[in-house]
């Protein structure tokens, strides 16, 4: 008899990929700058792998969806990735540049197979019982990789080189192909009917642009997965102006810009204790509430952080991660109620992919507001809090739903509505 696959080993696995993902980036740049000698040089490895995990997401997702194992698309999609980054090392001080960076482009196209297309796998580890609790966890393996793969990554090159960074995050995903491979492929609980009517799980009669044309179509078209989508790219524009300013921030009210750095990993500290908490009652809150209201109280973050002072500083970073932790295990919670079957991991990768490009945008643009006036840039964060909170508040379908709790699928389950 057939082993059943156990939570622990998603768990184990998702957090070992994300774990290397979050290393990846800064010890990517560390290792540029090291062995390039340019710092300019560094960030456009870093800005190609990330432009690609933009664009990468909604195939990837469709592919999932499509494949009759996708345990193991997914397990190559993590052996490409890692196969990229030591690519990209060895190729530093060895190719032309413009020949790495096309190599990390290329790389970064698996990518959002480390974040939603674990998540989207979710359904089929645990039964319909068991995901809102599942849930929670799942989200706080996103929580603990920002809070550990950053510091993994400093503290690794500090003591052995930045190029011994980047392997280690390579090892930490290769660590995670096994768990990936023998990801269940059943169907997930309470399976419903495809967008065209079919039922969930069936072969694909349509062609794979067919499929990214009716997951755009659906995201589009269902209003509380519009809405939430909408929504967490908007938060995230707004968590990349923060990630901008922190360095700044640690200088003026601490005296170094290293202590940014730890302002952010206090902000996953509590993004973890927070998930923690509402993993004991995962049906406490409504999803759809939790989506808005921790837009708003990542807002008040921003703003007491304009304030410049200490110890409003560090409320202001509790505060921050208290609304990106359960806000993020609210939207899986969205995208896990409104998803067909047949469409799950497009959904989720897709979603992966547009929080990146937000998240990418709102650095950007931070950079020349920042440099104008810190207090500004933060002002600006906070209204495009405010803004995402105002994108998700009219949701009359999902009032009935509400409540349901916190994480729970709502009666269309894994299937479609």
């Amino acid at each position: 008899m057939k082993r059943r696959y156990s939570m622990g080993a998603y768990l184990a696995g998702a957090t070992a990929a994300r774990v290397g993902d979050d290393m990846s980036g800064p010890a990517l740049m560390l290792a540029g700058f090291a062995l390039a000698g340019s710092a300019t040089e560094a960030s456009s490895l870093l800005a190609g792998i990330t432009i690609a995990a933009a664009v990468g997401g909604p195939v990837l997702g469709a592919l999932l969806d499509r494949a009759r194992w996708p345990g193991r698309l997914l397990a190559a999609a993590l052996v490409l990735y890692a196969t990229g980054l030591t690519v990209i090392l060895v190729g530093l001080d060895r190719f032309p540049f413009a020949v790495t960076v096309l190599i990390a482009v290329f790389t970064g196209l698996p990518a959002p197979a480390l974040s939603g297309g674990w998540t989207a796998r979710l359904p089929r580890v645990v039964g319909a019982e068991g995901l809102p609790r599942a849930n929670a966890l799942d989200a706080m393996t996103f929580s603990m990789a920002g809070l550990v793969g950053p510091a993994l990554a400093g503290l690794m090159a500090e003591a052995c080189g930045a190029p011994t960074a980047v392997v280690l995050s390579v090892v930490l995903i290769g660590l995670a192909t096994p768990a990936a491979w023998h990801l269940p492929t059943g169907r997930g609980p309470a399976s419903g009917t495809t967008e065209g009517g079919g039922p969930a799980g069936s072969p694909h009669a349509t062609s794979l642009a067919g499929d990214l044309a009716a997951g755009v179509r659906f995201i589009t078209r269902t209003p509380p997965l519009a809405r939430a989508t909408l929504a967490s790219v908007v938060c995230c524009g707004a968590q990349g102006m923060l990630t901008v300013c922190a360095p700044l921030l640690g200088e003026r009210a601490f005296g170094g810009a290293s202590h940014g750095a730890l302002l952010l990993s206090c902000a996953a500290v509590t993004a973890l204790v927070a998930n923690a908490v509402l993993a004991r009652s995962p049906r406490a809150i409504a999803p759809d509430t939790v989506v808005w209201a921790g837009a708003l109280v990542q807002a008040a973050a921003s703003a007491l952080a304009a304030t410049g002072r200490p110890a409003a500083l560090v409320i202001a970073v509790c505060l921050l991660g208290i609304g990106e932790g359960p806000q993020l295990t609210a939207l899986f919670a969205v995208r896990h109620r409104e998803a067909p079957d047949r469409l799950r991991g497009q959904i989720f990768t897709t979603g992966a992919s547009l929080k990146i490009t937000g998240y990418a945008l709102g650095a950007a643009a931070a950079g020349p507001v920042a440099s104008w006036s810190l207090p500004g840039a933060l002002t600006v964060a906070a209204c495009v809090q405010i803004l995402a909170a105002a994108v998700y508040l009219p949701a009359p379908r999902g009032r009935c739903r509400q409540r349901r709790g916190l994480f729970s699928t709502g009666r269309s389950g894994a299937g479609g509505r």
